[in-house]
């Protein structure tokens, strides 16, 4: 491979990874909203209607495979008028699609706290809200850490998926220098490389947040 092309397939990958990056953030920060906020809900309410929505909601984002997904988002709503940006979609479908993923997540680590936590709390006069902000939320958060890593993980690696919708990410742009250079071998074996670099990060990032916390 020579001077030339090398310096091409640094610049299309490296600028796609900036892509992948940035998905990565917006669809992990949209994930954790949703899926904290509703999995506080269904902790916390009795209301049998709110936790059947919830439910629905849940089962139908984690079964329906992201990719028809995506492109649900992006072309579906196109045929409707409305027209998301393929990173637009990348970061919604992506962080709902986790955001239904975290539910679960959360709820465990809520219910993995001993019930004695809470009569403890009941016991001193903490109202249930002021129970669960203090007593629940911040160990439940905690035990929710390794499975977390490991949705971050799987997010890095989905990212790939956004090329069918025309985000200029990493295979994305792969892919377009292989169609110009025919370099298969090595523009897709730096690309796998680039996939393991970005998720030897976030798994130390990670690693570190569990190391500190057990602390």
């Amino acid at each position: 491979m020579n001077a030339l092309l090398f310096e091409r397939i640094f610049h299309a990958l490296l600028s796609g990874a900036v892509v992948t990056v940035e998905v990565s953030i917006g669809a992990l920060t949209m994930a954790l909203l949703i899926g904290l906020v509703l999995a506080t809900i269904e902790h916390l309410t009795v209301n049998r209607i709110v936790v059947v929505s919830i439910r629905i909601y849940v089962e139908l984002l984690r079964n329906v495979p992201s990719l028809t997904f995506l492109f649900l988002l992006y072309f579906g709503l196109a045929a409707t008028g409305v027209r998301l940006s393929s990173m637009t979609a990348a970061v919604v479908g992506l962080g709902m699609i986790g955001g239904a993923v975290l539910v679960d997540i959360f709820l465990a680590g809520f219910r993995s706290v001993p019930k004695g936590q809470s009569e403890a709390a009941a016991a001193i006069g903490l109202a249930p809200l002021m129970a669960f902000r203090l007593v629940i939320l911040p160990q439940g958060l905690r035990l929710s850490l390794p499975p977390l890593g490991n949705y971050a993980l799987g997010l890095v690696k989905d990212t790939s998926l956004v090329a069918a919708i025309a985000a200029p990410e990493v295979m994305f742009n792969a892919r377009q220098i292989v169609n110009e250079t025919f370099a298969t071998a090595w523009v897709y074996c730096a690309a796998a490389l680039l996939y393991l670099a970005l998720t030897f990060v976030v798994g130390q990032m990670f690693a570190l947040a569990e190391r500190r916390l057990e602390y």
